[in-house]
This record gives structure tokens, C-alpha cells and sequence, in this order.
């Protein structure tokens, strides 16, 4: 078995543990886990799961991201990712300074496709292209817009921005995606689009989720919901509401309440019926196929492991279906088969979510612990396991 790093969630956890001078037993007592687990976790025996994370995060009072590490610099330099992200703060920052005139734009038809093709990039987890392309997309739109104001073109500046949203949550850089999601807002209000508002609601309520902070997540849900109550009645506007329900759903299951995960679901299902599978819809892979892979993470936000997999042995993904959202699934399903203990059949999971989205899979943290988890399971390291444990940087 290759020797693990030492730095790694478990090690950073006990740092600022420490730093808050507390004891495991007094940590313990304040997250809703055992003083086992977190002792098993600190010593890098146990993966820490993102649940367990955001708890202990929440209790320290630091962020996430200070206990997994991210974003991971030494990968993203490897993969020439890390200097992708300055231009694109950059070019965040130019949203009130009006038209550019020193600069040249595109002709706006080609902006607004240009806006799309960056969705689908995403999509498509193709994210370094992603990355490159957006800067120059979002500073031709900003000037384009404040020259000639119209509906499509700030509904595609505030696309651009929740582009930026995107790759700035896989890469593992959430200060950069909350300034992107403040850009989308000023945007959508400018188009006067409820659904990119509802959109963005829902996407601060995943920042929300991620951070353990399910109140407030259910808020902005809420919220959004609020906002698409005053819109007609739409494909449109019924798909982002199932998507809303779907959002609600996994945070109830991370906050341990069942019944609501139940009443979302059902929403959320009733919905899919009317809308069927609509991939082109905000980009948010709304449909039958999606509520069944959500009401699957709800069983493994509420740790039924079993029940997870066996839903997840029903699940087809559909060619149409974002790639992005496949992986997610494949590493959903990884670790549901990690923590049953069927290594073999977690690594194969993970192996696949590498190949259909291995920039996603890299940088996804869920991935990382679960593979972690593998080498401490595992009696003999594979040398796939070994290869994907030195490709994450372990």
C-alpha cells in the first residue's frame, strides 16, 4: 500500500481543532458524530465525508474549504488550471464600469451563442476550454450590453457570469463563485428574467448546503420559489421549480429530516411528468432521470447506504444527460459501495466517473476521500487504486 500523504482532511480537521482548543471529546460534542469517528478521522483510518466536513466546519466556525484543502493548487498548476482563474476575477470586476471603448466586440449573435457554448463546455466538464474562453466572452458582453441594452443580451451576460459560478465551485475557489453569483443577480435583474433569478437562488443555496448552514439554504429556496410564483406559467418555469424541489430535497436529507425530503421529491416528480426530460432548460438536466439520481444523494446524504445502491443499479443515465451529472452520479455511487465495503465494484464507479469527466472527478472531493477510503480498505492496493490515489495527489 502507497503511504498517504499526510495532508489531508483529517489532519487539517485536527489542526483547527486544536487551534480552537478543544479536545476530540468536546469537538465530538458538538457535531452530530461519535468521538470514534472523528478520532478515526483525524487519523486518516476513515474518509471524512462531505456531510461530516460541513459539520465540523460549521462547528469551528471556519470554512470548508479550510478543512479539505481546496482549492488543490498543486493539481491545478499541474494542469495549467490555476492560472485560468486571475483573468476571469478580472474580468468579474468590470460589471459597472459601463463600455469599454478601447475595445473591440463580437457581433452580439455571436456573443450570445458564445454564452451557450461555454454552458455546454461546463456541461461537458471540458473546463480548462471553459475556462479560457470565458474571460474574453464576459468583457465583450459587458461592453456590448451597456451599448446596446436588451433582454437576450443581459440574460446572456448574467449565463456567462453563472458560467464563471461553475468553474469556480469545481475548481474549488467558493470566494470566486459567490462574486460570480452577486455578478448574475445584477444581471438578471437587469433582464427582468424570474427564472435566471430563481436560478441563481438555487445555486446559493448549494453554497449554503456545502457549508452546513441548512437554514439558510432553505431560505433561498424559498425564496426562489417565491420569485417563479409571480412568473406565468411555463416549461420553462415548472423545470427550474423541480429543480428547486430537487435542491430542497438533498438539503433535508443532509439536515436528517425525512419528511421533507418525501414532500420535495414528490413535487419534484409530479413536475418531471409534465416537463420530461429537459436538458435544455437553464442547463440544469431537469426530468425523471434527474429526480431518481436526487432522490438516490438523498439516501446518501441520510448514510442508507443499501437503499442508495439499489437505486442507483436502476439508474440509466441517458446519453442526452450533462456529463457533468453522470460523474456526479458514478461518485454518489462510489462511495455508497465504499462505505458497504465492496471496493472493487467503488473503485470500478470511480474509474468510470475518471473517464467520463476526469477533470470533475480530480478536483471533486467527495472523489478524493472516497478513494482515500479505498486505500485504507483495501488489504492490497490495486494498481489502478494506486494510480487514481497518485493522480488525485495523495
Amino acid at each position: 500500500m502507497p503511504p498517504l500523504d499526510d495532508a489531508h482532511t483529517g489532519t487539517r480537521i485536527r489542526e483547527q481543532r486544536r487551534l480552537a482548543r478543544l479536545t476530540q471529546r468536546e469537538l465530538a460534542a458538538r457535531i452530530p458524530y461519535s468521538y470514534s469517528l472523528l478520532n478515526q478521522v483525524e487519523c486518516g483510518a476513515r474518509p471524512a465525508t462531505a456531510d461530516f466536513v460541513a459539520a465540523v466546519a460549521r462547528a469551528l466556525r471556519v470554512d470548508v474549504t479550510v478543512l479539505t484543502g481546496q482549492p488543490y493548487v498543486t493539481q491545478l498548476d499541474q494542469d495549467r488550471l490555476a492560472e485560468l482563474v486571475r483573468p476571469i476575477r478580472e474580468a468579474l470586476d468590470l460589471y459597472d464600469l459601463g463600455p469599454d471603448p478601447d475595445l473591440t466586440v463580437r457581433p452580439a449573435s455571436r456573443l450570445v451563442s458564445a454564452a451557450d457554448v461555454l454552458c455546454e463546455q461546463v456541461r461537458a466538464t471540458r473546463l480548462h476550454a471553459a475556462a479560457a474562453a470565458l474571460p474574453d466572452v464576459i468583457t465583450e458582453l459587458t461592453t456590448t450590453a451597456w451599448r446596446t441594452p436588451s433582454t437576450v443580451l443581459w440574460q446572456a451576460l448574467a449565463s456567462t457570469y453563472r458560467t464563471a459560478h461553475d468553474i469556480a465551485v469545481k475548481l474549488g475557489y467558493y470566494d470566486l463563485s459567490s462574486v460570480a453569483l452577486d455578478r448574475m443577480d445584477w444581471a438578471a435583474h437587469r433582464a427582468s428574467d424570474p427564472c435566471l433569478a430563481a436560478v441563481r437562488q438555487y445555486m446559493r443555496a448549494l453554497v449554503y448546503f456545502r457549508e452546513g448552514e441548512y437554514s439558510i439554504g432553505h431560505r433561498l429556496i424559498g425564496s426562489g420559489h417565491g420569485i417563479l410564483g409571480q412568473a406565468e406559467e411555463t416549461r420553462e418555469t415548472l423545470a427550474v421549480t423541480g429543480q428547486l424541489h430537487l435542491g430542497a430535497s438533498v438539503i433535508a436529507a443532509r439536515a436528517g429530516d425525512r419528511t421533507q425530503v418525501d414532500v420535495h421529491m414528490r413535487a419534484a416528480a409530479q413536475l418531471a411528468k409534465q416537463v420530461g426530460e429537459a436538458p435544455d432548460v437553464h442547463w440544469l438536466s431537469f426530468g425523471p432521470t434527474n429526480v431518481a439520481m436526487h432522490k438516490m444523494s438523498t439516501a446518501v446524504e441520510m448514510r442508507h447506504y443499501d437503499d442508495a445502491l439499489k437505486q442507483a443499479r436502476t439508474i440509466k443515465p441517458p446519453a442526452t444527460m450533462a456529463t457533468s451529472r453522470r460523474a456526479h452520479f458514478l461518485i454518489d455511487r462510489a462511495r455508497s459501495e465504499m462505505e458497504l465495503g465492496l471496493t472493487e465494484a467503488s473503485l470500478k464507479s470511480l474509474t468510470s466517473a475518471r473517464r467520463t469527466a476526469p477533470e470533475q472527478t480530480r478536483y471533486h472531493p467527495g472523489a478524493r476521500e472516497t478513494i482515500r477510503g479505498l486505500v485504507h480498505l483495501s488489504r492490497r492496493t490495486p494498481e489502478t487504486l494506486g494510480s487514481m490515489a497518485s493522480w488525485i495527489g495523495m
